[in-house]
């Protein structure tokens, strides 16, 4: 068994210890974190009234948490009434079960996943894995350490303790040969590789970086354009979200859109926005036959009536 699927009994006072002590993830770390919050003070000094925005989108996740099984109630009608269907996960082990359950259903054998942090929070992969289902994860950093047998390092460059070098040797051990360690290169041969697995995938998964309660819309907020492929290709499309991801109107989407590209890598605007409303309709050329919407709440309800509640805004 790989170190990726390695997860029920983490050590994770030893891991924090090992990771410590790993000078190159340290060095990447520190690489990583310098570029970020330099572009990340760059994105909010080219926006006016930041400070002012900010505090209107904290405004508007308070109102949702304090309201909020009216929200995810408003969310589930709304997704039902386009076509999805909606399903309510009390625990990581139930999502899982959820997941699979609808792969197995829809008798789906290769699933392509865009990078989703709850999916690694429920250890989603293993469990399908397990079942006889392929699962390919389609952000090239995810693919890279999932090809290497590892979990990511980072949220927001997974395979940040990797070096060209050492995703160079991963590439070529995976296709048998060895390749060029130039970047424009590695990105050809990741596209190539990728292009094969959406071309056969019958199930799509995805993460949601926020779901409209008033229209049902998922968003997804990717700069590869893996999601757009996850959710345009396979016949079916799950999708799983922590439930405090709803918003309440699809008019106060682009306030946490101006905030989230800036937040994570200091971008006006992420390359692709993809707002997604229930399966396929009649006339339309793609897009799943299929829409799931996984709604988990692994301990997040706990959370709303401890001091802690602010995370979960």
């Amino acid at each position: 068994m790989s170190d990726y699927a390695r997860h029920e009994h983490h050590d994770f006072a030893g891991a924090v210890e090992q990771a410590l002590t790993d000078a190159p993830l340290q060095a990447a770390l520190v690489r990583l974190t310098q570029t970020l919050l330099t572009a990340n003070r760059r994105g909010y000094a080219a926006l006016d009234d930041s400070d002012k925005l900010r505090d209107h989108a904290k405004r508007l996740k308070e109102h949702t948490l304090a309201h909020l099984d009216q929200y995810l109630e408003q969310l589930e009608s709304s997704v039902e009434r386009a076509g999805g269907i909606v399903h309510w996960a009390a625990t990581a082990s139930e999502a899982r079960q959820i997941i699979l359950d609808i792969a197995q259903n829809a008798d789906c054998r290769h699933a392509v996943k865009s990078k989703s942090m709850t999916s690694e929070e429920v250890h989603l992969n293993p469990a399908l894995e397990a079942a006889g289902i392929e699962v390919t994860e389609t952000d090239f950093g995810e693919y890279i350490i999932q090809l290497a047998g590892e979990r990511p390092s980072h949220l927001v460059a997974p395979a940040v303790h990797h070096t060209r070098e050492s995703i160079t040797r991963v590439l070529s051990k995976h296709v048998g040969q060895p390749l060029p360690d130039d970047a424009r290169s590695l990105a050809l041969t990741g596209r190539r590789l990728l292009r094969e697995k959406f071309s056969r995938a019958d199930l799509g998964i995805t993460g949601a970086n926020f779901a409209v309660a008033e229209t049902g819309t998922i968003v997804l907020v990717t700069n590869e354009g893996n999601g757009r492929l996850t959710t345009a290709c396979p016949r079916v499309h799950v999708a799983i979200m922590g439930i405090e991801k709803v918003i309440p109107r699809l008019v106060d989407l682009p306030v946490f859109l101006k905030l989230l590209a800036r937040a994570a890598t200091g971008q006006t605007l992420s390359i692709y926005t993809t707002l997604i409303t229930g399966p396929r309709r009649e006339g339309e050329r793609d897009g799943p036959e299929e829409f799931h919407l996984v709604l988990l709440d692994n301990g997040r309800s706990k959370i709303l009536a401890t001091p802690f509640r602010e995370s979960l805004q």
